[in-house]
């Protein structure tokens, strides 16, 4: 059994958490996290500027627009919408921030990650919480061990 980097730990220890970049369709990657993080019992709010509902559940336009305190933030949104999350965040004092990215660059814009840290945030880059959280299915788990080894998720 593979241990849980720390990171990934802290993100996974708030109870109230976003997920950027949800679609009204529910077939992007996003949508899945959403799920998913639902599934295993999180309070999940999904974010997207053109939806007032996603799956059932109330949608928000913006990271400064969720109600109340949130505990961590999934970037699931295009790279180019990154870094105006990130700052979205940081007003809000959201320090726990995973940015989406599995074989292509997902949500990763090398401008989001320098702006994480001009904020003191030290953020979660690449992977999702689907090769973490819960019972992790086969392609996942694959996915996980092919990526830790190619440096592209926290080990």
């Amino acid at each position: 059994m593979t241990s849980q980097p720390a990171a990934v730990s802290a993100f996974l220890e708030g109870r109230r958490l976003a997920v950027t970049g949800v679609a009204r369709d529910g077939k992007l990657p996003a949508n899945a996290i959403f799920r998913r993080l639902k599934q295993c019992g999180y309070e999940v709010l999904p974010v997207n500027p053109n939806a007032t509902q996603v799956e059932g559940a109330a949608c928000y336009p913006d990271v400064r627009s969720l109600p109340g305190e949130i505990h961590g933030v999934v970037i699931a949104s295009p790279a180019a919408s990154a870094v105006e999350i990130v700052r979205q965040c940081g007003e809000r004092g959201i320090r726990q921030l995973w940015f989406h990215r599995s074989l292509g660059e997902g949500s990763v814009s090398p401008e989001a990650v320098r702006a994480c840290e001009s904020l003191g945030i030290a953020p979660i880059v690449g992977g999702c919480p689907l090769m973490f959280c819960g019972g992790v299915d086969v392609f996942h788990r694959c996915l996980r061990w092919w990526l830790q080894r190619s440096g592209r998720v926290p080990r």
